[in-house]
């Protein structure tokens, strides 16, 4: 296992669309910096997802990790999810945040806002891409069939066994 540095990620992001909307600007050292969906004003010790707004693709052959920028948990912010992204995953991100602010100061996170860093980490073995219920999480249907290309070539055989553990062309119609 490594992690993909910025000129692999460059070359995978031409191939398949790993993050979208991507903006090499947001590049940072040897990951990617995710950005907010929508504004989110979070109370003290209250509890909320922050969905990222763009869609991660993780081919069969990388899993990705999540941390949040050092300035929310500066601003007294919590990060309670184990934020693993999964192979085979499609979809925008939630990261699970609670508001520990010393001084019990609502914390506000605009749309937009850099949020959190994503590094993507290569795997070894056979691929076991995710089949759980949140795949294409936070998507649309024209999101999701922009997809289906890239879904076939990354899955190959197993993609019409996947689609329908996914409910795909439910979800299409």
């Amino acid at each position: 296992m490594s992690i993909l540095g910025r000129s692999e990620l460059l070359k995978l992001v031409k191939k398949i669309p790993i993050i979208h909307p991507f903006d090499e600007n947001y590049m940072d050292g040897d990951g990617y910096v995710l950005t907010v969906m929508e504004d989110v004003k979070l109370q003290y010790l209250e509890h909320r997802n922050v969905i990222s707004r763009e869609i991660v693709f993780t081919p069969t052959n990388i899993v990705a990790h999540l941390t949040a920028k050092s300035r929310y948990g500066r601003a007294g912010l919590s990060f309670l999810n184990a934020a693993k992204v999964h192979s085979g995953f499609i979809g925008r991100l939630a990261l699970e945040i609670v508001n520990l602010n010393n001084e019990r100061e609502p914390v506000i996170i605009k749309k937009g806002d850099p949020f959190m860093h994503i590094e993507f980490i290569r795997r070894e073995g056979e691929p076991s891409p995710y089949e759980g219920e949140y795949q294409f999480q936070y998507m649309t249907k024209e999101e999701i069939e922009f997809y289906i290309p890239y879904m076939k070539r990354v899955f190959g055989k197993d993609f019409e066994r996947l689609a329908s553990k996914w409910k795909l062309y439910e979800k299409l119609r």
